[in-house]
């Protein structure tokens, strides 16, 4: 017999801007990149006489489920990318919370809790977003991402990979319609994490749902995760380490520019590292410089003549063929 129980919510830390809610037997936990934190389980109700095997396991979009820990009475075991991360918090007898530390971008889902004792189970899942997420602070950025093969060629999975190759997760409904109300107007339908389509209007126009339509999110609605194929719209939520323009004295092809960063102790950047350091830094520089992706761009915070004339952006300048010597680079120095 499975039966949903209601938890006692614990939230541990190592930074600000952690946060859980409790929606009936569902709990949301809302965290940045880099931070402890607990997903809370509690074992009341049930009985010790056979002892309790509990084990935690992550939702994969495909249905499957990772193991992450299990508990057997002194027997205690972590795996894959959460080994020598993850422990049980144990405050008490009735204490199954897990705490999971210097939480990265891959972490980020929905876990379940499953507490065996006897002929009695128990289970809860809980969801780990990142911060700004349905919470009252939007610490990150949106932005739409395609890849070199052009618009409309990512299925769910894909867009789930693109988001995660730029340092971002794929955004949620809540963070898009936060961008939009800050003037995000975008005409490509993008992916969001509910698996629907959408993108935001803030001036409508016939190519875009028609010019005389209200502004808003335009929705396809709910898609095909395997077959149909869109854009996505990321979301990453902080820059833990450094952006910066990298001078050299000549401009460089792509793989010139990877070796560039590499000898100053650092990465190419990536497309989510050049929106954080934009949206949240106020980084603006007007030259053009190789990402990660082989795409090319730069970030403009106050608009000028021959940047960006109009409006705050990063703008895209596209993906040229990698072996032009045509551009300077953007570099990252994660923290130590």
């Amino acid at each position: 017999m499975i039966a949903l129980f209601s938890l006692t919510l614990l939230v541990f830390a190592s930074s600000l801007h952690v946060e859980a809610q409790d929606s009936g037997s569902r709990i949301k936990v809302y965290a940045n990149r880099g931070d402890n934190i607990t997903l809370p389980c509690r074992l009341e109700g049930l009985s010790s006489l056979f002892g309790n095997r509990i084990k935690w396991t992550k939702l994969e979009d495909d249905s499957t489920e990772t193991d992450v820990f299990i508990s057997m009475g002194l027997h205690q075991r972590s795996y894959g990318n959460f080994q020598n991360r993850v422990y049980m918090l144990e405050m008490d007898d009735n204490d199954a919370t897990l705490v999971v530390t210097n939480l990265d971008l891959n972490d980020y889902g929905t876990y379940k809790c499953e507490i065996i004792n006897g002929m009695n189970d128990k289970t809860v899942e809980v969801d780990l977003e990142l911060q700004g997420e349905d919470s009252l602070s939007f610490t990150g950025v949106v932005f739409p991402y395609s890849p070199r093969l052009g618009r409309y060629n990512l299925n769910f999975q894909d867009a789930e990979a693109a988001c995660l190759e730029q340092d971002a997760v794929v955004a949620s409904f809540e963070q898009l319609y936060e961008e939009w109300r800050n003037g995000m107007d975008w005409c490509n339908a993008g992916w969001l994490n509910d698996g629907t389509v959408q993108y935001p209007i803030t001036k409508p126009r016939e190519p875009c749902g028609g010019a005389r339509t209200s502004a808003g999110l335009r929705t396809y609605g709910r898609q095909d995760k395997s077959n149909k194929r869109y854009d996505v719209f990321c979301f990453t939520a902080s820059l833990k380490g450094r952006f910066y323009y990298l001078i050299q004295p000549k401009r460089l092809n792509f793989d010139e520019a990877v070796d560039a960063c590499k000898r100053d102790g650092a990465e190419i950047a990536k497309v989510g590292h050049i929106y954080a350091a934009w949206k949240l830094l106020g980084y603006d520089r007007c030259d053009a410089g190789w990402l990660a992706d082989g795409s090319v761009r730069y970030p403009i915070s106050r608009p000028r003549n021959n940047c960006s004339p109009t409006e705050a952006a990063v703008r895209f300048v596209g993906f040229p063929d990698k072996k032009q010597k045509l551009y300077g680079v953007y570099c990252y120095k994660p923290q130590p």
